[in-house]
C-alpha cells in the first residue's frame, strides 16, 4: 500500500510544487475519514490542491463558493414542484459528492456554514425531514482566508472541531516559485493529469488506516497530550476526548504511509500540529499561535512513555 500511497503523492506533487508536507498531511487527513481546513492567503495554492487530490484519486468532485448571498439549500438541495408529474421532485446540491471543496467557507453567513456539520459529522443530510445517505468516500476540503481580511465570518469551534486537521499552504520557497513562473499553467496540467488510484482502492486505504495498531503505551502518550492542555493555564480550553480520537486516527493514517504496522510516537508528533492547531487557543493572544509553534511547545512538555 505504500507503493500506491507514493505514488499519490508524486502524481499530486507534479502540479503541486514544493508543499510535499502539505500534500501527506491532507492524504492522511483522508485515509483518516476526516476532512481538511486550508488556511491561507488568497493565491498559494488552496483549490488547486484539492482539485488534484480530487483528480488523483479518481473521485467525483464539485465546487462550491461561499458568499454572504450563499443560502442553505444552494448546498444541500432543493425539492421542485413538476407540473407534468404533480408532485415535488428533489434536486440534489453539490453536497452529494465525493470531494467538496468549501471554497473561502467564513465568507459565508453562520447560519450557510451551519448546513456542512450534519453531512461532515454524520456523512448525512437531513431535508425536508428526510434522511439522505452521502456518497463513500466523503471528503469536504475548505479553504479559509485569514480573519482580518474584509468580509469574513469566524467559523465557530463546535464547526472547526468537525476539521480532523488543519494545513497551512505558505509562500513556496524560490525553487517552488521559479518551477511555478517557467513551467506550464497548472489548470492546462490538471486537464491532463490521469487518475492514479480508485475510490475503491481509496475505501481499502482508509480501512487499512484504521486497522493499525496503536499500544497501550502509544494510547497513554496520547492521553497525557490531552490532559497537559487541560492542566496548562495558557490555554483558554483543553483538548477533548474528539480531538483525542482525531489525534490516534491521524498518526495510524500517517504510520500506514510511512509504511508501518504499528502507531509510533514519532507518528503522533508529525499530525500533531495539523491535529491540534485549530483546536488549542493561547489565552495571550499576543503571542505566536501558528501550528508550528503550539505543538512544539506541547510535545517538548510531554515525555514519552
Amino acid at each position: 500500500m505504500k507503493d500506491l500511497i507514493d505514488r499519490i503523492i508524486a502524481t499530486t506533487g507534479q502540479i503541486i510544487v514544493g508543499k510535499d508536507q502539505t500534500i501527506r498531511q491532507a492524504l492522511a487527513c483522508l485515509v483518516a475519514r476526516g476532512h481538511l481546513l486550508i488556511e491561507d492567503l488568497p493565491g498559494v495554492g488552496k483549490t488547486t490542491l484539492s482539485h488534484v487530490l480530487a483528480q488523483a484519486l479518481g473521485l467525483q468532485f464539485q465546487r462550491i463558493q461561499f458568499a454572504s448571498d450563499l443560502l442553505p439549500a444552494d448546498i444541500l438541495g432543493v425539492s421542485v414542484y413538476e407540473r407534468e408529474t404533480g408532485a415535488f421532485t428533489f434536486h440534489p446540491g453539490p453536497i452529494f459528492s465525493q470531494v467538496i471543496l468549501a471554497d473561502e467557507v467564513n465568507r459565508a453567513t453562520p447560519k450557510t456554514q451551519s448546513a456542512l456539520l450534519e453531512a461532515m459529522e454524520e456523512h448525512q443530510v437531513t431535508i425536508e425531514g428526510e434522511t439522505r445517505q452521502l456518497p463513500d468516500p466523503f471528503f469536504v476540503i475548505a479553504t479559509q482566508n485569514p480573519a482580518h481580511l474584509i468580509g469574513t465570518f469566524p467559523l465557530p469551534e463546535s464547526q472547526l472541531d468537525r476539521f480532523l486537521m488543519r494545513a497551512e499552504m505558505g509562500y513556496p520557497d524560490a525553487a517552488a516559485e521559479r518551477a511555478l513562473l517557467m513551467g506550464r499553467d497548472r489548470r492546462e496540467m490538471l486537464v491532463e493529469l490521469a487518475p492514479c488510484t480508485s475510490p475503491e482502492q481509496l475505501v481499502a486505504l482508509q480501512q487499512a488506516a484504521a486497522a493499525i495498531h496503536a499500544s497501550e503505551a502509544l494510547v497513554d502518550y496520547v492521553q497525557a497530550l490531552l490532559i497537559t492542555t487541560r492542566n496548562d493555564d495558557r490555554y483558554i480550553t483543553g483538548l477533548s476526548p474528539r480531538a483525542g480520537l482525531a489525534l490516534l486516527r491521524s498518526a495510524k493514517a500517517w504510520a500506514l504511509m510511512v509504511g508501518r504496522r504499528v502507531v509510533l510516537p514519532e507518528d503522533v508528533q508529525a499530525v500533531l500540529p495539523a491535529v491540534v492547531g485549530h483546536r488549542l487557543h493561547l489565552r495571550d493572544n499576543s503571542g505566536d499561535q501558528s501550528l508550528a509553534s503550539l505543538a512544539t511547545g506541547l510535545i517538548e512538555s510531554v515525555a514519552i512513555p
